[in-house]
């Protein structure tokens, strides 16, 4: 007897972070505990790329700006910055209106009805961004989120020699050292494919295995995607193309950002657009809680079809044209809805 995988009734968001939950960058506060100049840090970063060409070498943007604070802390700039450093900086970032508190009511977009409730549809959401996840679990959202994708460091790392040593010499002044993980905004597809398939759920499922779409966890059409921007286009395309929703964001002191996102309409990158404002009565929180149901009664409309197609009607009379039995007078057992 054949089975699938996944029963396929959860939704997911999935939210990029800087600009799109917060106004600033993430490691604002990282540069403010340190005293390092950000506007300055940016530009030296942003300036990296084409120093390094001239001497030779190719340097991606994402990594850039890694290996910059990786340079900052190696120089004394950043003493002693370690993953608990970066955690307790997450701390101190602040959000846009309406987080995380959206995060939680949303899930109750999802048993707003009994039918919902009936079909067990739940909500997911998922961070995946550029910046650092050490900050994003140390900040206010983390126990909100279903999964966070973002980029990490490594501290004290392996030495030569370390698969003959039989205790492994642990430093305590954990410093970042190394880069352990990228996310730039093309792998960020990467991770859209493993809550897509449930790679993050299941690690025995490899995101690269070829899997039908009906065993897929969270099919692309359960999908919301929201950011803030032209560099998200990749994540925003793969939604889009295999049946989801695209939403941007935009501050709302920012006219440029507007217009920004308009743009992004226009040529038919995003779905719509709205404030990145997530109060109750916001029109960004009220689409959302539209198209999230929307998904809920698609979901429930296709389950429900699917029973009517593979579960027999029981048998019947010949002359119960009415659907009363001619000999008893009791009317003959109806199709319930799924699991009523």
């Amino acid at each position: 007897m054949s089975t699938t995988l996944f029963t396929q009734n959860i939704i997911a968001c999935i939210w990029d972070f800087d600009k799109t939950l917060i106004p600033e960058y993430m490691q604002s506060p990282l540069f403010r505990r340190y005293g390092v100049d950000e506007a300055h840090f940016w530009r030296e970063t942003n300036a990296l790329t084409e120093q390094y060409r001239q001497r030779g070498y190719s340097l991606s943007g994402e990594i850039a700006y890694l290996n910059h604070l990786l340079t900052y802390a190696l120089a004394g700039k950043m003493p002693k910055l370690g993953n608990k450093v970066l955690r307790e900086c997450g701390a101190d970032i602040k959000f846009y209106p309406g987080v995380p508190e959206f995060f939680e009511r949303s899930k109750k977009f999802v048993t707003a009805r009994d039918i919902y409730r009936r079909h067990d549809i739940r909500l997911e959401h998922y961070i995946v961004s550029t910046g650092l996840a050490e900050m994003i679990r140390g900040s206010a959202i983390a126990g909100h989120v279903d999964g966070i994708w973002g980029c990490e460091f490594i501290e004290n790392p392996l030495q030569p020699g370390f698969m003959e040593q039989e205790e492994l010499e642990i430093s305590a002044d954990a410093v970042i050292a190394q880069i352990g993980l990228v996310i730039d905004n093309t792998t960020k597809t990467r991770a859209l494919f493993e809550i897509n398939k449930g790679t993050n759920k299941d690690a025995a499922i490899d995101v690269n295995a070829n899997i039908a779409p009906g065993d897929r966890r969270i099919p692309f059409q359960n999908m919301i995607y929201i950011a803030d921007g032209p560099s998200d286009i990749p994540s925003f395309s793969v939604v889009k193309k295999n049946g989801g929703k695209a939403y941007g964001v935009y501050n709302p002191a920012r006219s440029d950002e507007f217009a920004q996102n308009d743009r992004l309409r226009q040529v038919g990158r995003i779905d719509h657009y709205g404030p990145a404002d997530y109060t109750d009565d916001s029109s960004t929180a009220q689409w959302l809680r539209l198209h999230i149901q929307a998904i809920c009664d698609r979901i429930v409309a296709d389950r429900e079809a699917a029973v009517a197609q593979r579960v027999a009607r029981p048998p019947r009379h010949l002359n119960e044209d009415d659907g009363v039995s001619g000999k008893t007078g009791l009317r003959a057992p109806q199709q319930g809805t799924f699991l009523e």
